[in-house]
């Protein structure tokens, strides 16, 4: 049995199944963009049919992929499945280096309503062809596509159509499709319904167009580096489908590519030269004196801080200059004018201690004329002396 599916007439895997009915085949070509969608129909043969007539649908079945004999995928290889009730899509990218290496992926099938689960080989057999890979390369950031809706041939075909209608080339084929989040974007938001946006690589074999080549000019620059959009002449013919960042464009010439080529050492065999029998030590070993070693840690760092405290002491205590020292080298004028002050400061100071102030008249006993009570004086007995005034009015 054969099938074959077309993306705008220039991408084509072959899919041939074997035999056994968990083996495939498919036949992807080196530089060309791989899509196989893991059918949840396909698996559900393989599990008890649903109680309820008609529900058969609602099995949450999901996948896991990995290289046969590894835990893992290869590395041009990616998988997605958003929900238990979608289909799973592994898609990448396979290079010249997999030529002739056949790569079977074990998939398997775990059906959540029964906890059973199926197992299916793919046998990825990556051709060579000498079309590809195509020497004009641009890469887009399509704001408003998940992956999995740009993998889906219908929208990658109509994306395909207008990158061909405005570069106009004679072979233009998809050549990778990376998720926003594999190059460090973050989960939008649950509103509005957001997109996580998607890069998609295209190849063309003539130069880039006058459009694609507007992104270079000074000004859009300029408003890329503003975060403003670009004028650019072309982008209608994609906005009424596809949203493209076109300060995130990417237009690379391989031929003009200078390859750099990394000398990697042959790797071994894995497994440790015969050095012979392990000898330990013998017992007798002779014991060792640490007197030295405690003398080198503890008596000469000890050592030398009593030096310097004996240092430090001698110029704080012994190398004082003395008042008289100091009285001698001091004018006589400066001396004078000091000691006056300071005795005029002594004598304020005594005046102040021995000053006596009458208490005002507000402060005594007042006699009532009418009442004959003795009215007690305006201010407590703890009349603050600070706030009396110093020139008395009163007799």
């Amino acid at each position: 049995m054969v099938s074959a599916g077309v993306f705008v007439g220039l991408i084509v895997v072959v899919t041939i199944l074997s035999k056994s009915h968990a083996d495939r085949n498919v036949y992807p070509s080196a530089g060309v963009l791989f899509v196989h969608v893991l059918e949840r129909e396909y698996f559900k043969g393989e599990f008890p049919p649903y109680p309820k007539a008609g529900d058969s649908s609602n099995d949450p079945i999901t996948f896991n992929t990995n290289l046969k004999g590894y835990p893992d995928r290869p590395g041009w290889l990616r998988y997605i499945q958003r929900t238990p009730h979608s289909d799973g899509v592994l898609y990448g990218s396979p290079t010249a280096e997999h030529v002739g290496k056949p790569t079977i992926i074990e998939i398997t099938a775990y059906n959540k309503r029964t906890f059973e689960t199926a197992r299916h080989n793919l046998v990825i057999n990556i051709m060579s062809t000498e079309e590809f890979p195509l020497p004009y390369q641009a890469e887009f950031f399509i704001k408003n596509m998940n992956v999995e809706e740009m993998l889906a041939s219908e929208v990658l075909g109509d994306f395909l159509g207008a990158v061909k209608n405005v570069w106009q080339p004679e072979r233009l084929n998809a050549i990778n499709i990376t998720s926003a989040l594999d190059r460090g974007g973050r989960v939008p938001l649950p509103i509005n319904d957001l997109k996580e946006g998607v890069y998609v690589m295209v190849g063309a074999d003539v130069q880039f167009s006058s459009c694609l080549r507007e992104v270079e000019t000074p000004q859009n620059q300029l408003r890329c580096s503003q975060e403003m959009e670009p004028v650019i002449s072309c982008d209608k013919k994609f906005r009424a489908q596809f949203h493209i960042d076109w300060c995130k464009i990417s237009l690379v010439d391989i031929t003009k590519v200078v390859a750099v080529h990394s000398n990697r050492p042959d790797p071994g065999t894995g497994v440790l030269p015969d050095i012979g029998e392990y000898n330990p030590p013998s017992e007798s070993l002779k014991s060792r004196d640490y007197f030295t070693d405690f003398l080198i840690t503890l008596a000469v760092p000890s050592a030398v801080a009593l030096v310097l405290f004996i240092i430090l002491a001698y110029s704080m205590c012994c190398r004082r200059e003395g008042v008289e020292k100091r009285n001698m080298q001091t004018p006589d004028i400066q001396l004078v004018h000091h000691s006056s002050i300071q005795k005029s400061t002594k004598e304020l100071r005594s005046m102040s201690k021995n000053r006596e102030i009458a208490w005002p008249l507000s402060t005594l006993p007042v006699f009532h004329p009418v009442s004959g009570e003795v009215v007690p004086p305006l201010h407590p007995d703890n009349y603050e002396t600070t706030s009396m005034p110093l020139m008395q009015t009163q007799t």
